[in-house]
């Protein structure tokens, strides 16, 4: 039976890695003493993040997915609770990422320990000074990846992710990502788009280059577009459980109507503290390791 693998962002999540915040944020003092040095918008409510998170793992359960958990580790900041970024899965294995946000330097070795805790491969490491981070890391479909290049990714993190990779993809795009708003603030490719089917992709535009926007286009990729005021609450930031099946932000009216337009059954989530204040929508909260096409 397959146990792990997956070259897609779309295909039906079977099982995922999360870190709950009893874990991540541990206590309030904790959330009071970190947030600010790792540019939270505000100091997370501790008590309330931890009923947030309980019922956005009811939401990943209700999809059939199985849940499984990163430890509570002394080594490791608020962000440790975005499960996504550490490392990213492809069909035989891990690779294993280096963090861009020097704070998030630790989590990779933990992910990989729980990886290795339960047989799964590593492939590779990315080795400074490269950097990359699996927010950046988006599967088109199985066989065509883009990466985003920017704060948190570099060429030199790009250029080894694609020697691990080797033949496993055809196609590997670098995505040239904007100054927005510095290197302190939290801007992957995945900030400004989320594959929602193989032929329907939720973006904001704005942030994101002409040639790869041509590059969806030409792939006939319908694009559905973020309202300005929608980009703020994480509108962008959506995760498919399965094709047309996903996982949003509550708070993000217009976004919904336009995918529910196009057939796409939406859950939504309360994520103030879980989401809103670190910057971390519903796909950096979780890192699939399995994706069944069935």
């Amino acid at each position: 039976m397959v146990s792990y693998g997956c070259q897609s962002m779309v295909n039906r999540v079977k099982r995922v890695l999360l870190k709950h915040p009893r874990d991540a944020f541990q206590s309030q003092n904790k959330c009071d003493t970190e947030s600010r040095a790792l540019s939270y918008s505000k100091s997370p409510n501790f008590n309330l993040a931890v009923a947030q998170y309980d019922s956005f793992v009811k939401l990943i359960e209700s999809f059939g997915s199985d849940t499984y958990y990163l430890p509570d580790n002394k080594n490791t900041t608020l962000d440790s609770i975005y499960t996504h970024d550490p490392c990213t899965m492809v069909n035989d294995g891990l690779i294993v990422c280096n963090m861009g946000k020097l704070d998030r330097s630790t989590e990779t070795r933990y992910a990989e320990k729980f990886f290795h805790s339960i047989d799964i491969p590593v492939l590779g490491k990315i080795e400074g000074p490269g950097t990359l981070e699996g927010g950046d890391v988006v599967w088109i479909n199985e066989q065509t990846v883009a990466i985003g290049e920017g704060y948190r990714s570099n060429e030199e993190g790009i250029r080894q992710f694609k020697k691990i990779l080797g033949n496993r993809a055809k196609k590997i795009i670098s995505v040239a990502l904007p100054h927005w708003n510095g290197p302190r603030d939290c801007l992957h490719l995945m900030s400004n788009l989320s594959p929602i089917d193989d032929n329907l992709f939720i973006v904001y535009p704005k942030l994101l280059p002409v040639p790869f926007i041509k590059y969806l286009i030409e792939s006939n990729i319908k694009l559905i577009e973020v309202p300005d005021k929608e980009y703020y609450s994480m509108g962008c930031n959506v995760l498919a459980m399965a094709k047309r099946r996903v996982i949003m932000l509550e708070g993000n009216p217009i976004t919904k109507k336009k995918l529910e337009a196009e057939g796409v059954v939406v859950k939504t989530y309360n994520g103030s503290e879980i989401s809103l204040k670190g910057a971390g929508g519903p796909t950096c909260l979780t890192r699939p390791f399995l994706r069944l096409t069935n």
